[in-house]
Order: structure tokens, then sequence, then C-alpha cells
């Protein structure tokens, strides 16, 4: 089979690599669709992040889709030919936190594309067949493939406890800051505001429906927090920073904050891939991925579409 090798920072290169094993609850995937996530851009241009190194050769892409082309001997809930989204975190079944139900904060996962686990920039790949997810006969690949962003958006909001009448503040409109977003308003905010500083991903947030955007190129984002939060919101960091030092944002008593990166009482993280899975390690048990809960409400959330579009 083809893959895409990250050698080196910068190198990328398609090689030939025999197919992969097989374990008997394990399902093979052809590939159809696969995200580019900020976690694969900042591994190819700086060949880390954090702790996790490009040492060896890796195959990125964590965000996929596909079609089961192979049933493992002891595979009981999946079908040849069926289309699935993949979640690109397994678990070892085996710790306390997986025989406690929590296996989001399992000590021994296995996560696509973080070092030395290879991802999903391949034709094949192999994954649990409980981590398959099947996906609607009506739903794109593209679509499917985004089951694992959306899960983290729909998580955040679950976090905060979005329902009918919240107001929510959302920093970065990058795609976890859309995403999250878009649940807040299908999920009944009643106002939702997002500041960047990239004019096209603000009009793209006014396109998908938010009430208000916040340019903070031109208004700080320490005036944007506290426009909004005077009137009491939750508040998401979905830029990549966060809001640990300063002094104004932290003297704000902040009842639910979604901050990548950023610790606290009252702080969980959200964004990269690698990040949440370090920061689950913790001793804060907020600190979560999605579960498995999120997931399946990710995939029913696509399956209607006019629940994460602009409603008129």
């Amino acid at each position: 089979m083809r893959v895409s090798v990250l050698r080196a920072a910068g190198d990328l290169e398609v090689q030939e690599r025999p197919d992969p094993d097989l374990s008997p609850h394990e399902v093979w995937v052809r590939v159809s669709s696969v995200g580019v996530c900020g976690s694969d851009i900042h591994y190819f241009e700086h060949g880390r992040i954090g702790r996790f190194t490009v040492d060896a050769p890796l195959v990125l892409g964590h965000e996929a889709s596909g079609e089961v082309v192979r049933l493992g001997s002891a595979v009981s809930r999946l079908t040849l030919g069926q289309r699935v989204s993949l979640e690109p975190g397994v678990p070892d079944f085996t710790c306390s936190q997986c025989l406690a139900g929590r296996y989001n904060l399992c000590t021994g996962m296995r996560f696509f594309a973080t070092p030395p686990i290879d991802g999903a920039f391949a034709e094949l790949v192999t994954i649990h067949e409980q981590f398959a997810h099947p996906a609607p006969d009506h739903l794109s690949d593209d679509a499917a493939a985004m089951l694992e962003p959306l899960s983290v958006g729909l998580w955040a909001c679950r976090r905060a406890e979005v329902t009918a009448g919240s107001r929510v503040l959302i920093t970065g409109a990058g795609p976890v800051g859309l995403v999250t977003a878009q649940c807040a308003l299908a999920l009944g905010a009643s106002e939702v505001t997002v500041t960047d500083v990239n004019r096209h991903r603000l009009q793209l947030a006014r396109d998908l429906g938010v009430t208000t955007t916040v340019d903070t190129g031109i208004t700080s984002l320490v005036q944007a927090v506290v426009q909004v939060w005077s009137r009491g919101c939750n508040l998401y960091a979905c830029s990549g920073g966060g809001f640990e030092g300063d002094p104004v944002v932290e003297g704000l008593e902040l009842a639910d904050v979604v901050a990548p990166g950023t610790f606290g009482a009252e702080v969980v993280v959200v964004e990269v891939a690698a990040e949440v899975v370090e920061a689950g390690r913790g001793s804060d048990s907020r600190c979560q991925m999605m579960t498995r809960m999120d997931r399946a409400t990710a995939t029913r959330a696509l399956s209607f579409p006019h629940r994460l579009t602009r409603r008129r």
C-alpha cells in the first residue's frame, strides 16, 4: 500500500509499505478522506509537539473516514463494505481508567499520528472495531472524516453545559472554534460571539450563523471578553493560546472556560490532540478528550445537516 511518510520536519515522501497486520478484533479500512489538523501541520513544520518528537518516519493524519474491506476473525459489529468514521485514539482496555469506563483517560492510549503511532495518510489502516463508527449512507466521506473535530466541539459545549438561551464567547475562528460555534447554536445558544484577527474567518463565522464577531486586530481580546462577560456567558478559547497570565481575564470569575494548554480549577483543554491526551493524564479528571457519547452525538448531528447551518 502507499503511505505518505514524514521523514523529518519539512520532508514528506510517498512510499510503498506492506499491508498492515490484522488482529482478531480489528478491521482494515480503506481510507476515503482525511482532514489536515493543526497538529499535522505542526509536526510537518517543526518535527515535534511538546515532548512528542518525530525521531523516526511517521505517517500523519487522524481525522479519517473510509470503507471496511477486511474483518478480523472475532469482529462482530461491522460488515464488509460498511462506511465508517474513525475514532483515532485506541486505549489498552485494561488500565484502571478503562475498567472504570473512562477509556479516554487511558494511560496507554495509542493515538493516530502521535509519535510513534502512524496515522491515516495511507491507503489502508487497521483499527479496533469499537473505534470504527458506522457512517450514514447520506453522509459524505469528507463529512464523516470531520466527526473527530466535531466531537471536540460537542464535548466543549457539554463541558460548559450550553443549552437554550446560553451566551457563548469563542476566541479563535479556526476549525475547532467554528465547529464549537455551530454546536453551541445547535444546542440553542441565543448569543454566540467569535473573535479572531482573520477577516475571512470572521466572515465565515457570520455565514455559519454566529450573532457577533469581533476583530481582535482592532478591538483587544480583553475588551471583547469584558463586554460579553458583563452579560454573562460561557467562554471558549480555541485560538491555541488561552488566557493564562492575562491579569484582566484571570481576574474575571469565569464559570466555564475551555482553553487549550491552560490549567486550573475552572479550565480544561480542548484543542490539539497530543496535548489533550497529555492533559488527560493529569490530576484534573475533568481534562478529558471526547467520549464515545460525543462521537455518537456527532454522528447524529451530521445526520441532520440543518441543525448545523444558519437558522433563519
